[in-house]
């Protein structure tokens, strides 16, 4: 499994995480098979949030694994905060008391990373700073970052807090490609030239940013994968073909799609198949070509211009 360096920061992980939203629909038996399948094949980046299961996900993650320091210096975990039921909270106060839920739910002294969920816009950034800096000096959090934040957002809380933000997550597949869509069409105008995110892909590598692809087998906004999809024969069909040539599964060649490109990306994977894991684990393995990248690009019903 390869490495990257997330963000700014020295803090190295697999390129492939784990996203752990599901693993509060499963038992403890199979969350430790998934788990520690995850930790054979490379992967140490363990993504929750405190809504994953109503926080149920991150118990079933300790509780499976019976945690421990042992185990806990084996892994990066990474948690989020800010969605709340029916509207988003980044104030002082929620973000704190997220943290210590996730904390004692995760049975650990502290979280390698915290990402501010959904944006809130009625957040005031010096509530956002004071609550880093007391989670900082308390040795709770080491780490911050965003989830899906453009670069206004962005530059707007980096004006007041004082820790670097390594990451950003962001939905990205091959069948959710607007932040690299409008890079080929610029001074167009038909729809994919339309600059929908602020151009957080370029803003992402100017500034070291890691970005985190989360559904990286979604099509839409969770309207379903796109592997093995009647919808979708072309892209299937190509993809299928790769994936022999390579001797990996599909699943592997959508992750290894993400991970070609030069951006450093972080690829979040939601199964809680073992199987499935180790699989996709291959697609670090991976490197496809110009020629394959572009040909998926394509098959997935873009046109070059």
């Amino acid at each position: 499994m390869k490495r990257i360096t997330i963000g700014n920061s020295a803090l190295t992980a697999s390129e492939i995480s784990l996203g752990c939203m599901r693993m509060a629909d499963i038992s403890k038996d199979d969350a430790n098979k998934v788990i520690n399948t995850a930790l054979e094949n490379g992967i140490d980046f363990f993504d929750h949030a405190d809504i994953y299961g109503g926080g149920k996900s991150e118990e079933v993650f300790a509780d499976a694994i019976d945690m421990n320091a042992t185990i806990r210096e084996k892994m990066i975990l990474q948690s989020k905060c800010g969605i709340r039921q029916g509207f988003f909270d980044f104030s002082k106060e929620h973000i704190i008391s997220s943290v210590e839920g996730s904390l004692k739910r995760l049975k650990t002294d502290y979280l390698d990373t915290l990402l501010l969920h959904r944006p809130d816009t009625l957040f005031e950034p010096e509530e956002v700073a004071a609550a880093f800096t007391e989670l900082e000096k308390s040795g709770k959090v080491r780490h911050f970052g965003v989830s899906n934040q453009n670069p206004g957002q962005i530059e707007l809380l980096k004006k007041y807090v004082d820790q670097e933000l390594i990451a950003n997550q962001l939905q990205f597949s091959i069948m959710h490609t607007g932040m690299i869509d409008t890079g080929f069409n610029v001074n167009m105008t038909i729809d994919p030239s339309l600059d929908r995110d602020g151009g957080i892909l370029e803003y992402s590598r100017l500034n070291n940013m890691t970005i985190q692809a989360w559904s990286p087998f979604q099509y839409g906004f969770f309207e379903g994968v796109f592997l093995d999809n009647d919808k979708f024969p072309e892209l299937n069909k190509t993809i299928d073909k790769i994936a022999a040539d390579k001797g990996v599964t599909n699943s592997a060649i959508a992750v290894a799609w993400i991970q070609r490109h030069p951006a450093s990306f972080q690829t979040v994977v939601g199964t809680m198949n073992p199987g499935r894991i180790a699989d996709i684990a291959k697609a670090s393995d991976v490197t496809l070509s110009r020629e394959e990248w572009y040909e998926i690009y394509r098959a997935a019903g873009n046109q070059l211009p």
